[in-house]
């Protein structure tokens, strides 16, 4: 059964804002930020086949397009405010949009995030969103950035990496994953948890950061260019599941280094803040491991470069590329 536009706005997505001074049913939205803090934002778009499989329900699938974006967000550091919602749909089917309404609404009333705006239009599956936060203007304790890493800083992880890409394999045939396995990775590759309290509680800690969803080594990329720096991956210390683990090594590196969809925190922090780190994962729950170092840029050429070494310093070759939307 299908419904008409506004029908669909009003059923599904119109709800009474509380942050914002302005939501749904005007030209624009308006928010106000108290003295003293920044607008953050960013946009993502999700394209059927592209970022996500036909077979996903649709409540997971409202949960990923949300938490793409708060992910975003949690690595600037910044607490969520509100987002808008563009969405392109082959139909207004009722069924589809109450199952990715439940999945999307819920994760946002989880961070306090109101939807404020948006569009549909009939066409191929498409899900944009945009999303804002605040964060303190202050230095040193303002917003996380790329371009904060410097040589001797520590690098770290949060959660464990590589589920998402195992599950894409499994969907692949490329390797069998059977029960409670294949539900496991499963659910990492269509609902991941954005680190939003993470991304807060390590402003003044962490020097720069970034988000996994394109593959540890491309993204770890990102932060080197930025930074002006190198890196050494220590491959073996990356956090896995015990899933992940029990998969041939070729397997675990490909889904550890260049897997994408995790959307777990990379970030650096200076030595002599470890026991800072340390305080941060307990009182936020979540795992953070050192992966490695920063070092200074070695030939003072425009490209950074990653070291890959094992748990006995040896060298580690690795070819396979992360996510790239052009080349992939």
């Amino acid at each position: 059964m299908s419904i008409g536009e506004f029908d669909l706005i009003a059923r599904y997505f119109d709800r009474p804002v509380r942050r914002a001074a302005l939501g749904i049913g005007d030209d624009c939205a308006l928010l106000a930020l108290p003295p003293g803090m920044q607008l953050a934002t960013s946009c993502d778009m999700l394209v059927e086949g592209r970022h996500f499989l036909s077979t996903v329900a649709p409540e997971r699938l409202g949960h990923k397009a949300l938490a793409v974006n708060l992910s975003d967000l949690a690595a600037c550091g910044a607490e969520p405010l509100a987002f808008t919602l563009a969405l392109a749909l082959p139909s207004a089917d009722e069924a589809f949009m109450g199952g990715f309404s439940r999945g999307l609404l819920a994760l946002a009333d989880a961070h306090g995030c109101e939807l404020i705006g948006g569009d549909t239009t009939r066409g191929p599956l498409n899900i944009c969103i945009s999303v804002f936060g605040q964060v303190p203007a202050a230095d040193g304790s303002g917003a996380l950035l790329r371009s904060g890493a410097r040589a001797g800083d520590d690098l770290y992880v949060s959660g464990a990496l590589g589920d998402a890409r195992l599950a894409l394999e499994a969907f692949r045939g490329t390797l069998s994953l059977q029960g409670a396995d294949f539900e496991t990775v499963r659910r990492a590759m269509e609902m991941p948890q954005p680190r939003v309290a993470l991304g807060q509680a390590l402003r003044g800690v962490a020097s720069s950061a970034i988000d996994l969803s394109d593959g540890l080594l491309g993204d770890l990329g990102h932060v080197l260019q930025r930074s002006g720096v190198d890196a050494v991956v220590e491959v073996d210390a990356v956090p896995r599941s015990a899933v992940l683990s029990a998969q041939p090594m070729a397997v675990q590196r490909l889904c550890t280094l260049s897997g994408g969809d995790d959307y777990e925190l990379l970030f650096t922090a200076p030595p002599g803040r470890a026991a800072q780190v340390s305080a941060v994962g307990r009182r936020t729950g979540v795992a953070l491991t050192r992966i490695g170092r920063i070092a200074p840029r070695a030939d003072g050429g425009p490209r950074p470069h990653i070291g890959l070494i094992d748990a006995a310093g040896h060298a580690v070759v690795h070819v396979s590329a992360s996510f790239d939307h052009f080349r992939t």
